[in-house]
């Protein structure tokens, strides 16, 4: 089954608290899952890489083999598109842990775009957030 995996991250402050949300949409534009979590003090390209892994790991568990990950972090995309290096030895280990998940999904290609394009992930993070005050 093909389906779109949007993912945010975000902290308030650089580090500071952070959360992730991913929605799992199929191609009709049905909701298959949506989550958002507080993830402690973090910066937002963790919190970024977070929504990636959980997003992939739960598209996974539903058993879909062909992926578009859509994301408002350019860094995060071109990073798991092998167009920039990843430098830092923390989002390295992450952007490993997400190369494997990805792996075992099938086939996941990378989009990124406008926060705009991305309202119903950056809300579910927002709501994490919000929920931490």
């Amino acid at each position: 089954m093909r389906a779109r995996l949007f993912t945010d991250g975000g902290a308030r402050g650089n580090p500071g608290p952070a959360a992730y949300g991913y929605v799992l949409e199929a191609d009709d534009g049905t909701v298959l899952a949506a989550h958002g979590e507080s993830i402690g003090i973090a910066t937002n390209n963790v919190a970024e890489y977070s929504a990636l892994i959980a997003g992939l790991e739960r598209a996974v568990e539903l058993g879909l083999g062909e992926l578009e990950v859509v994301s408002d972090s350019e860094l995060m995309v071109k990073q798991m598109r092998g167009e920039y290096k990843v430098k830092n030895e923390a989002l390295r280990q992450l952007s490993l842990r997400a190369k494997r998940i990805a792996g075992a999904a099938g086939t996941v290609r990378y989009t990124a775009v406008r926060r705009e394009q991305n309202t119903l992930a950056d809300r579910l993070v927002n709501e994490a957030l919000d929920g931490l005050a």
